[in-house]
């Protein structure tokens, strides 16, 4: 039987580093920085964790035990206009670090997930008459 492949070029140390990057671009933002720091008690094993999301969802590596969805939801404190500005990192911290081709494929499947846990996160809450919450 034959390995699945990668969805694009690109290795589980890159991966590592990539989150390493990422996050502490993040433990610096103005707007996301509090929000992961009332979270986040250990770097080092939040970026193992998210690293092992990405290689599973990437590399189609087993490794990761968790949901994103219940994480984000369970956090409490996830609105909606924090997505762009999260992924708006992400995409420049793809481009920093990676080849082209790296990036842009990371990035469209990183935009596929966060259109998904927007739904499932924060876009589910309806003000009356059906209205999405939008704040």
């Amino acid at each position: 039987m034959t390995e699945p492949l990668a969805r694009f070029p690109i290795t589980g140390p890159e991966i590592d580093h990539v989150v390493a990057a990422f996050y502490a671009r993040v433990r610096d933002h103005h707007m996301l920085g509090p929000v992961f720091a009332a979270h986040v008690t250990d770097w080092p094993e939040h970026e193992a964790k998210v690293a092992a999301f990405w290689k599973g969802s990437i590399l189609h590596e087993d490794g990761y035990d968790g949901s994103p969805m219940r994480a984000h939801r369970q956090a409490g404190d996830v609105r909606p206009g924090m997505f762009p500005v999260w992924l708006g990192l992400f995409d420049d911290t793809l481009r920093r670090e990676l080849d082209p081709l790296a990036a842009a494929g990371w990035s469209a499947l990183a935009h596929r997930i966060g259109t998904s846990l927007r739904a499932g996160v924060v876009d589910r809450e309806k003000l009356p008459g059906g209205i999405p919450k939008l704040r």
